[in-house]
């Protein structure tokens, strides 16, 4: 089994990347917060794989960071999660709100991710619950699984910001600011004056 690659990667997209180690290219499935993540092609990265394998074909899942990886195998191992849809989940939703929505149990949040109705996201809730990985449920992650946090943070996204920098700028609104400020408008606004500098 491939556990990880270091190498150069040749070309990449938002679910796709081709990394070559030592004259070998090897096409990798990631989400979209591991591109977010990935350097110009051309240049070297390391990515942490979870290698699928089926009679039909063998694939690899690749991420920026093990606890992606940890959370991706949680996932996969949900009936009806798939490792599509578990990518697509990686790339709406960081693991530490990810982690925060399933343990506060909330539903709204993990509904907004696509894929993802209100059935399924309450099968994540009770087949997860107690079961994530610990010291990463902060009450940052917490605040930034809100349904206000997450529609500024969509509304970003939009206007083109890359996820990282968006849930730095909401997870310092989200200490700074009383709760009755933090509406989405408010919330964007002011996150979208930090972006900007």
């Amino acid at each position: 089994m491939i556990g990880s690659l270091n190498g150069i990667i040749d070309e990449s997209s938002f679910s796709q990347c081709t990394i070559d180690v030592n004259g070998v290219g090897y096409d990798v499935e990631i989400p979209l917060s591991t591109f977010d993540k990935l350097p110009l092609p051309g240049n070297r990265t390391k990515l942490f794989i979870h290698t699928q394998v089926r009679e039909d074909a063998i694939t690899l899942f690749g991420f920026a960071t093990s606890e992606e990886r940890e959370l991706f195998r949680t996932l996969i191992n949900i009936s009806g999660i798939g490792g599509k849809l578990a990518l697509n989940i990686l790339g709406a939703m960081p693991v530490q709100n990810f982690c925060a929505a399933v343990s506060s149990g909330d539903v709204k949040a993990l509904s907004l991710i696509n894929g993802i109705g209100k059935r399924t996201a309450e099968r994540i809730i009770v087949e997860l619950k107690g079961k994530l990985p610990e010291g990463v449920q902060g009450t940052t992650a917490v605040a930034l699984s809100n349904a206000n946090t997450q529609d500024a943070a969509l509304a970003l996204e939009k206007l083109g910001f890359k996820r990282d920098a968006i849930n730095k700028a909401l997870g310092e609104l989200v200490t700074e600011l009383p709760p009755e400020e933090q509406t989405t408008e408010n919330l964007t606004l002011k996150a979208l004056a930090k972006l900007r500098f």
